[in-house]
Formats: C-alpha cells, structure tokens, sequence
C-alpha cells in the first residue's frame, strides 16, 4: 500500500471532520430560535424577575458561553475546542458538559445497538449467502418472504408491535427502561447483568430483525452476482469441493461490498435508533438526541452529530485501509 493512498485517506478524513464542524456550527446559528434566551426565561418564570434582571440574566449566560463574541471569532474558538476533543457545555443542562453526556450514554447505544448490528451483519449474511448459493436446499427459500417484510419495515413499528404484544399482553418482557427501577445497580452482580440483559431482548429484537431482512437480501443479490463469475467456474471445474466453493471463493468475494455497508451502518447506529430507544426509554445517545432536538439544546446535538459523522468517516477509513488485507486484488498501486 503506497503511502501517498494512506496520506490522502488522511487527508479526505479531517477534511469530512472539518466540514461537519463547520456545518454544527454554521447550522444552530441560522435558526430563527435563541436556546439560551429560552432556557433563561423557562428558568426564571417562576421567580419573578423584572424584565431588566432578565436580560442581565441572558446576557452572562450568552458571555458564559461566548455568544457574546464575533461570529467569527465564535467559529473559531468552537473549532479550537473541537480539536481538543471539547464539544462544550450543554445549555439545558448546564454546568453539565456535552462529553459527560455522551459518555454516559454512549455505552447504552453500544450495547444495544451495536452489538445488534453486529448479530444481525453475521445471521443475516450467511442466510442471505446460503439463499444465493444454488447448492443450497430448496426449501431455505421460505425465508425470503419475511425476510422481505422485516427489511421493509422500521425499527420503531416492530418496537411498538413488540411492546404491544410481547410486553404488554403476553408479559414476557418489561415494558421499557434498561433495569428494574428499584434494583441495585452494581455491574459486578450477576442478578443485576441479567436483569439487564432481560430488558434488552425486545430493544434489540427490533433492530436484528430489521437489519437481518436488509443483510440477508443484499447478500443474496451479491452471491447471486458472484456464482457467474469465471473464477467460480474455473473452480468448480478444478473439482473443488462444495464448502471450499461456498466459503473462500463465492462468501469471500461477495463480502466486501457488505463489510462497506457495515462500515457505514455501525457510524449511523444512533440516528436509527433514536424513536427505538425513545419508545423503550433507554438513555442511550438515540434518546438523549431526541431530547436535545425537542429542548433545542443545539450544543448537544450538535456534539452528537459530529460524533456520529466522526464514526462514519473513521470506520469509512479503516475498512478502507483494510480492503488490501480481504482481497489480495486490492493494492492501492501506482495509478490506483
């Protein structure tokens, strides 16, 4: 892999994370809506404050967080602090950072819905290579008509239907929360993990099932694909077996444009899963951005987006750094 490929790479990289920045600050600040004026008023409602203590109010909290400044020195203080890893301080919050509420939320989103993405990027290509591989038995096929119907729908609509039927009648499941509420929270207590782990099997049924419909299909549509390939047909006429037809030549080869999509997908696993963990009311970044857009908390969503357009450029970058280690045809030579 040459190094001038790697430095542009580099280059595309913190030119997308400098873009994104550009646009969570550009973006807040073309809406007709003051949050800090807001959130002042909403403070101070009940305390009966003159309209002058107000604006006095308004004034030190905008200073506080130098709203009070040029646009331009705003932008590029905003960028400073971004280059050291500091989104700010949430105004609804507040003193409460924008990184302390990421941190607290992150790891819920990670268990849920990465973890999910993960089960569902596995279970649903190896069904969707099996409903590709002509070999396979006939009878797999019965799988596709669901399989169909769960990639069409939302997340959130088998959340609801789940809850409905599967929590509500049925029992089976809580209603929502990631643990009992009167439980002990202690992460070294096997009763406190299980009741855990009980909460999160409709959260995350939701989104594998989703996801496994997509997988399976795209999956299926690139075996499909591959199967008319010289390769294979070299191969099979070599009188190589079945397995090693299936798993080093047909799987192998018809992996990479998923392990692009996946790349993609586990950078966007919080904006599909803000209405899943909203409806199971899981404080995960999904829910915490859902309540920063209703609060108009710009800063907190504005450090989740860039959060989330960060995680999509890096992981966009590692697979791409990777390609060369799954499929030796993959150099990055002089004139690629």
């Amino acid at each position: 892999m040459r190094i001038g490929y790697v430095l542009r790479r580099l280059g595309f990289l913190v030119a997308v994370i400098w873009t994104a920045a550009t646009l969570n600050f550009i973006l807040p600040h073309l809406a007709p809506r003051d949050p800090v004026a807001e959130q002042i008023t909403q403070m101070v409602a009940m305390q009966g404050l003159t309209a002058d203590a107000l604006e006095e109010q308004i004034a030190s909290r905008k200073a506080l967080f130098g709203l009070d400044k040029p646009l331009w020195q705003q932008y590029l203080n905003y960028m400073w602090k971004i280059a050291h890893f500091d989104l700010g301080f949430s105004i609804v919050n507040y003193p409460v950072t924008v990184n302390q509420l990421i941190a607290q939320s992150v790891w819920w989103t990670v268990g849920i819905v990465g973890i999910s993405t993960i089960i569902a990027f596995v279970g649903g290509t190896l069904i969707g290579a099996l409903l590709g591989w002509q070999k396979s038995p006939k009878a797999i096929n019965v799988l596709i008509p669901p399989l169909m119907v769960f990639s069409a729908s939302p997340a959130f609509v088998l959340a609801l239907v789940m809850i409905y039927y599967l929590a509500f009648r049925a029992k089976l499941f809580p209603l929502g929360r990631p643990f009992d509420m009167f439980i002990k929270v202690d992460w070294t207590d096997i009763k406190f993990l299980l009741n855990v782990a009980h909460h999160a099997v409709l959260p995350s049924l939701s989104l594998v099932l989703v996801s496994l419909g997509s997988w399976s299909l795209g999956m299926r549509a690139m075996m499909v694909t591959v199967e008319g390939d010289d390769y294979m047909t070299f191969a099979e006429a070599k009188g190589l077996k079945g397995s090693r037809l299936f798993f080093q030549y047909a799987l192998r080869n018809a992996l990479l444009p998923q392990i692009t999509s996946l790349a993609v997908r586990l950078g966007t696993i919080v904006s599909g899963s803000t209405l899943v963990e909203t409806y199971f009311q899981y404080p995960g970044l999904g829910n915490r951005l859902g309540g920063a857009i209703a609060a108009f908390d710009y800063y907190v969503i504005a450090g989740i987006v860039f959060f989330m357009v960060t995680g999509i450029a890096l992981t966009t970058f590692l697979v791409d750094m990777l390609y060369p280690f799954l499929d030796p045809r993959i150099s990055y030579q002089r004139g690629s």
